[in-house]
Parts: C-alpha cells; structure tokens; sequence
C-alpha cells in the first residue's frame, strides 16, 4: 500500500511557487444616478485593473452623483442625528456612522423627518439599493486565470495554459475539464454556480468566492499529464466599498460623484505537490514494508495463540511438547 498505492517511491515537493494573473472581459450599460446612462468596461468593474490573486467584479452600485463641500441636513438613517431641537445637535461633534461634522442646528430634512445640519459632502449619500443588480450582464463576463507553477526540488515548471501561436484561441475558448483543459477561461455565472450559488442572489449585495487551483504531478510521467484541477466555494455573503471619482465644476468647486460598490470577490489560491522517483524513499518505504510484514506475523502467532476459539489445536500443531523423565529414561 504505501510502496504503491502511496507512491513511497518517490520524493516529494509539496511547497511549490505560484504566479497568478487574471483578466475579466465584457461590457455592460447601466444609470448612474444622476450622471446618466454609462457604459462599463473592463477598467470600470474589475478592482484592481490589473488582476492577481484577488480580483473585484462589480455587479451593483448605489450612486451618489454632483457631491460638493458644504452644509446640509444628515440622513434620517442615521440615528446619532435625529434631532427635535438645536441642542441636541453640538456644535463640531461628528455624527456617529454618519457622514460630516455637526454644525448645531437642528433642520428639516423632509415634511417628516427633521435632521442635524452638518458639514460635509452634500447632498448625503443615497442608500436606496436597487431591487435587481444595475450590471446584471455581468453573469456573461469571463475570468481568464493564467497559472504558473514551479517546484524548485525538480526544477520543474508548468503554465495551466495552452502553449499556441493562434492568437484568437483564448478569445473563443472557454474552459472544459475534458475538451479544452488548458483554456483557463471561465464564464463568472458557471464559477458562481459551481460554489453553490445563484448569479442574481450574490450579485445584488455582494459576496465573496473562493477559487482553488490544485496541482498534482507524478513526474514519472509526461508533463503533459500535469494538468491543474479547478473548484469553486462561497466564502462570504454581502461585499461593498465606496469609491469617488473628482472633478472641478463651472464655479471651480471640487465636486465628485460617489459609488457605493457591490460585487463578487474572487480569491484564488494555488496549492499543489509533485513526486519523482528517488532511490531513498524508495529503500526506506521497501524496508518499513518488509519489518511491517514480520510484525504482522508475530501479531497473527499471538492472535492464534490466545485467542482465537481453536488455539489449542493451534498450540499443538506451532509446537512440539517435550517432558523430560529420569536420566535413564525419556519420556517424549
């Protein structure tokens, strides 16, 4: 089993290097609050532009657009800044979980609400979440994964993808364990289902994916039959962040435009090992067989011996009794 089976024979290298490097296509059209209808491509969705080991998919967002330094009431969402009266607003103190710095007046912030006036951004934030993702498209985006592995005790090094000189092939192929195994192209709503997921669920708020590339190389055979094993799992539910773009506008005032951000989080992680044979673990594994044998023997005798049902004819058949009589007289 363990000179087999096992692959005893062999040295082992279970700590490889890995390099990773991620590229996200599509292009989706979506509202942006008020900053009308935008198009979204690969430098608007993928977080960070250039992928690695963590990539960032934008399948919703809530927008805040024309944001100016200024005075103005606090969301009615935040409870440190409802307010019926000036004092309960103290000059200077920021509002807690809010979004500026309390200016001590108490306003209206609609017919029904009446809010502390602050410093800060105005308008406040907006935080109506759509009720269906903004980049439902998204689902139809691809995730290309290049993979390089190298297990420095063999000197050996491996890419998970196609070594080809036609240009167009990973623009048509996309990943099949069969049929196209070294075309690392996945389409993100098979990589959502493949965790256990619906596309429309994890996109609304967010959530977090869990990409594991498993390497397992006998190098007793080709290289070619190194190939890399794939799997999906949900890590984390509801992913956002906040992030603003700036500009001056006609009364050269800084003004920005807010996103609020939801999507999927790709983490990828590359694990593996890779085996050859060596004429030690080979000798040693033999060795530790054979000694394993003669205990095995010792362990039957003693089973046989004492407490097997038919240990005495076992008894008498492993060993021949002999009394011995008088000295002029043998008894056997």
């Amino acid at each position: 089993w363990v000179l087999l089976v096992r692959k005893g024979y062999q040295d082992t290298d279970p700590a490889p290097r890995a390099a990773v490097v991620t590229k996200l296509k599509g292009a989706a059209v979506a509202e942006v609050g008020g900053a009308g209808r935008r198009l979204w491509d690969a430098a608007d969705y993928a977080r960070p532009p250039q992928g690695e080991n963590v990539l960032f998919l934008v399948t919703n967002f809530i927008a805040t657009a024309k944001q100016a330094q200024g005075t103005c009431p606090e969301s009615p969402s935040v409870l440190d800044a409802v307010c019926t009266e000036d004092a309960d607003c103290p000059v200077g103190n920021p509002v807690v979980r809010g979004n500026g710095i309390k200016t001590g007046k108490c306003v209206m912030f609609n017919t029904t609400h009446s809010t502390c006036e602050i410093y800060g951004w105005c308008p406040v934030e907006n935080n109506t979440l759509p009720r269906k993702p903004l980049l439902a498209e998204a689902e139809n985006f691809t995730l290309f994964i290049k993979n390089t592995i190298h297990f420095t005790k063999f000197n050996f090094s491996k890419c998970n993808t196609l070594q080809t000189n036609d240009p167009t092939y990973f623009k048509s192929c996309t990943y099949d364990p069969f049929f196209n195994p070294s075309c690392p192209v996945f389409r993100v709503r098979d990589m959502v289902e493949a965790a256990g997921e619906t596309f429309g669920d994890l996109a609304l708020l967010g959530g977090s994916i869990g990409v594991r590339i498993e390497w397992d190389c006998d190098l007793d055979h080709p290289a070619a039959q190194c190939q890399p094993q794939y799997s999906f799992s949900l890590q984390d539910r509801r992913y956002n962040f906040r992030t603003a773009s700036y500009y001056w506008d006609s009364q050269r005032r800084l003004c920005r435009n807010l996103l609020k951000l939801y999507g999927i989080r790709f983490d990828i992680s590359v694990h593996g090992q890779a085996g050859k044979f060596s004429i030690i673990p080979a000798a040693v594994s033999f060795g530790t067989g054979i000694a394993f044998f003669g205990a095995a023997t010792v362990v039957c005798d003693l089973v046989l011996l004492y407490l097997d049902a038919k240990a005495d004819f076992y008894w008498k058949e492993k060993f021949e009794e002999v009394r011995m009589g008088p000295l002029w007289r043998d008894e056997v």
